[in-house]
């Protein structure tokens, strides 16, 4: 019974893994090409695919929104 929660876990690890890389990937100054191309390899090989992105990936990550109004507190 352990070791099913522990592949459960590890599942769950590795999705959040690829939907940070994928995130990353979009907010890059990458063309829409290049970032759909990453985006498929970490969903094809999902950790392989994190680790070569991590080694070779986009390192340029845009700003987020900046306005006065996001910014209140």
């Amino acid at each position: 019974m352990q070791v099913t929660y522990f592949w459960i876990g590890l599942m769950i690890i590795l999705l959040l893994l690829d939907l940070w890389v994928i995130n990353s990937v979009w907010r890059s100054d990458n063309t829409s090409g290049s970032k759909a191309g990453w985006t498929a390899v970490v969903v094809l090989l999902p950790f392989v695919g994190a680790a070569i992105w991590a080694v070779f990936g986009p390192r340029g990550v845009t700003k987020g929104p900046s306005s006065p109004e996001h910014s209140k507190g």
